[in-house]
């Protein structure tokens, strides 16, 4: 049975789905890259680093901090596509790596990651000590020339003061040894995690964080109704007026928080609101419904965006969906917590 079959099984208000329906219920917008300067500094930067270590011989370190939802993940991901892998004669060469960091990662948990990134068939096989002879034979064997880490915060996670200090020295020691460029994103914590360690610290001394946009910074606003141009350019359906709008940008501006991936949702709820009401077109109801649908389902309804009276303020009161709350978490590795309060 296909899933939209059981979407029709439970339908109250439609007997039978069509096609239209059921390419609507599944439209996606995560696929559509839309290009805007953080995205582009982020990807050149990458570039910089790995170009440079590639004529020098030399690695280099480059830290990415950010909110969750900026696009960090993409930025990899796009930069990954351009060095795709090469099944070469008895192996694979991968110009590019990239690591996706386990949560509350261990040295054994984070070796086999890394082989498993690597394709080895037995990453979850031997000690810590033989996971990182296969590792570094591996980064040489399939000529590895740059390390992508995401998630990195999670070090930040570590279960113990021990297991932090273990897996942050046998990362500085895989670094220098391998002698690779490695780019690190995560959120604000990876930039603890770092400042933790000199060698890493040292090493990880160019950085970027990609912030937000701001509703108070034109040209961040500029940008933001280009990027809402782009996804209108690829909705499945026609809009009522124009996202680029200002009037409806910034209603999408409040709704996102100046935040890429919440536009996407909201967009695609909009699509599956609207799919469901049987309309043709995406109006402020549908925004509406989208909104609540994928951002904040308890919304009162004079606080949504694109509610006719809504005030238009920032949602990042307590119990709002974007309230940051106390930064400073209370959890995390002791020895960071230290290391951190000792900087500031």
């Amino acid at each position: 049975m296909n899933p939209i079959d059981v979407v029709n099984q439970y339908s109250d208000s439609i007997d039978e789905l069509d096609e239209i329906y059921a390419n609507r219920m599944s439209f996606s917008l995560r696929k559509a890259l839309l290009y805007h300067r953080r995205f582009n500094g982020a990807i050149r930067k990458i570039a910089e680093l790995h170009h440079y270590s590639k004529i020098n011989k030399a690695g280099g370190g480059l830290l990415i901090t950010g909110p969750s939802g900026v696009g960090k993940t993409t930025i990899l991901k796009q930069y990954l596509e351009n060095f795709p892998r090469e099944n070469a004669a008895q192996k694979t060469i991968i110009p590019v790596l990239h690591i996706v960091t386990p949560a509350s990662p261990t040295v054994k948990s984070f070796t086999e990651a890394i082989l498993l990134a690597l394709n080895d068939p037995i990453a979850h096989r031997g000690s810590a000590e033989e996971k990182t002879v296969r590792i570094y034979k591996l980064l040489k064997g399939c000529e590895v020339e740059l390390l992508l880490i995401d998630e990195f915060q999670h070090f930040y996670y570590a279960r113990t003061a021990m297991e932090f200090r273990h897996i942050t020295d046998w990362l500085k020691n895989m670094i220098s040894v391998s002698g690779l460029a490695v780019v690190l994103t995560g959120l604000e914590e990876a930039k603890q995690v770092v400042y933790t360690n000199e060698q890493l610290a040292r090493r990880f001394s160019s950085s970027i964080h990609i912030s937000q946009f701001a509703l108070n910074n034109e040209d961040d606003f500029v940008e933001f109704r280009a990027v809402l141009k782009g996804f209108q350019e690829k909705l499945p359906m026609a809009v009522e007026a124009p996202l680029r709008g200002v009037n409806l940008a910034i209603c999408f501006f409040i709704a996102s928080d100046g935040i890429i991936d919440y536009v996407r949702k909201i967009l695609e709820g909009a699509v599956t609101a609207a799919a469901r009401a049987g309309l043709d077109m995406l109006d402020l109801s549908t925004y509406e419904a989208g909104f609540r649908l994928n951002v904040w389902p308890e919304v009162p309804d004079k606080l949504n965006p694109f509610h006719p009276e809504s005030p238009l303020r920032r949602l990042d009161k307590f119990g709002q969906p974007y309230y940051q709350g106390d930064k400073r978490h209370a959890i995390g590795s002791p020895l960071a917590r230290r290391k951190v309060d000792s900087i500031k």
